[in-house]
């Protein structure tokens, strides 16, 4: 049976289809002691490795959900610290179901299943996404208005989206995408400046009472609820 690359190394628990094809892009994998091309296809017998140690069949499927605090920054890599490595004490390479920016915090995803990841990462299956904003100053009625209808970002118009539980400058917000940096881009394209992002809410899993940094791994019930999410 044919495989494709990306999928290969997402089914096997290495990274997402997206962070694969940047792995292969890089040169740092290859398929029988040749490197890999984005669109390389993987058979029975293949030997793929990946920065020259061979990827390994799937392990037991871990998701767990990690309190971010700003500063941190999403990924593994080690040229950008402190990041996800530095942070998270688990024995398992884990990566991020989506991400959120330096300067932002709360619930974020992890998990070694790259196809769950790619599902959830997708914006056409509406996955909703709630965070807790709080900009400069006070959204007026008509601007939550027309930013719940779409705002010109990007060079596309963003998902409908609802605002909610407003106290002054505070407010929730809930998105079913995720574009690089939304809700700021899309605050500053009113005029707003966002002076804290949190997020607590990804899907059907919520933050609930977790604090800064803490680190746990999903209950059946709930990971049960993410699979639900995507068949």
């Amino acid at each position: 049976m044919e495989i494709r690359i990306n999928k290969y190394l997402a089914v096997a628990g290495v990274c997402s289809r997206r962070e694969a094809d940047r792995l292969v892009e890089d040169g740092r994998v290859t398929i029988n002691g040749k490197v890999a091309e984005n669109g390389c296809k993987v058979i029975d017998g293949d030997i793929v490795c990946l920065d020259g140690k061979q990827v390994a069949e799937k392990q037991k499927i871990v998701i767990a959900a990690y309190h971010k605090p700003v500063g941190v920054i999403c990924t593994t890599s080690e040229k950008e610290r402190p990041n996800l490595s530095d942070v998270i004490d688990f024995p398992e390479r884990l990566f991020p179901i989506g991400r959120l920016d330096k300067s932002s915090s709360g619930l974020l995803l992890l998990t070694n299943d790259g196809e769950l990841a790619d599902k959830l990462m997708r914006g056409r299956y509406d996955h909703e996404k709630e965070y807790i904003v709080k900009t400069d100053k006070p959204l007026t009625d008509s601007i939550v208005d027309a930013m719940e209808q779409g705002v010109p970002i990007l060079d596309t118009m963003t998902k409908p989206c609802k605002i909610s539980e407003r106290d002054g400058n505070i407010f929730h917000i809930t998105l079913t995408q995720g574009l690089n940096r939304q809700i700021r881009r899309m605050c500053e394209y009113f005029g707003y400046r966002v002076t804290s992002l949190h997020r607590i809410r990804f899907a059907t899993i919520s933050l609930g009472n977790m604090k800064d940094g803490d680190f746990r791994l999903l209950t059946d019930e709930e990971t049960k609820s993410l699979y639900d999410e995507i068949s």
